[in-house]
């Protein structure tokens, strides 16, 4: 892939926490440049990410970047945030102050929680219009 090309964002499709996340990249990526979007063990997942990768990775947020990078945990949301830009890029900036160790730690202390504190939700794959459907990978 090339460097330019989208990231692919990854994620827990029955995940209320992810569901919100991929919903605000797509508001602030309104023309779609940086990214597109893909269920975890999707086709595309599967096609893209080597089984032994597949395996080490957490079943919340991962990221492939354009150049093939595979991103998880706090680096890809700090790696979301850049991309997004203005506050979002501000903010990833400053997270990435936090050693990486301790941002993980957060992370994953979210992610274990996250089914109890973010509601399932209620259309797992909701009907999208045509200009932001071509941004969903299978």
């Amino acid at each position: 892939m090339e460097k330019d090309a989208p990231d692919i964002l990854f994620y827990d499709g029955g995940c209320g926490l992810c569901h919100s996340a991929v919903k605000l990249v797509l508001r602030f990526d309104a023309e779609g440049r940086a990214f597109r979007f893909a269920p975890l063990g999707g086709d595309t997942f599967q096609t893209l990410v080597p089984e032994a990768d597949r395996a080490t990775l957490p079943d919340s947020v991962v990221v492939r970047t354009g150049a093939g990078r595979l991103l998880s945990r706090s680096e890809a949301s700090l790696h979301i945030g850049k991309r997004l830009g203005g506050g979002f890029a501000l903010l990833a900036a400053l997270g990435r102050l936090v050693p990486r160790r301790l941002a993980d730690a957060v992370y994953d202390a979210i992610a274990r929680v996250r089914y109890r504190l973010f509601a399932r939700p209620e259309a797992a794959c909701p009907l999208l219009p045509p200009p932001l459907r071509a941004r969903f990978l299978p």
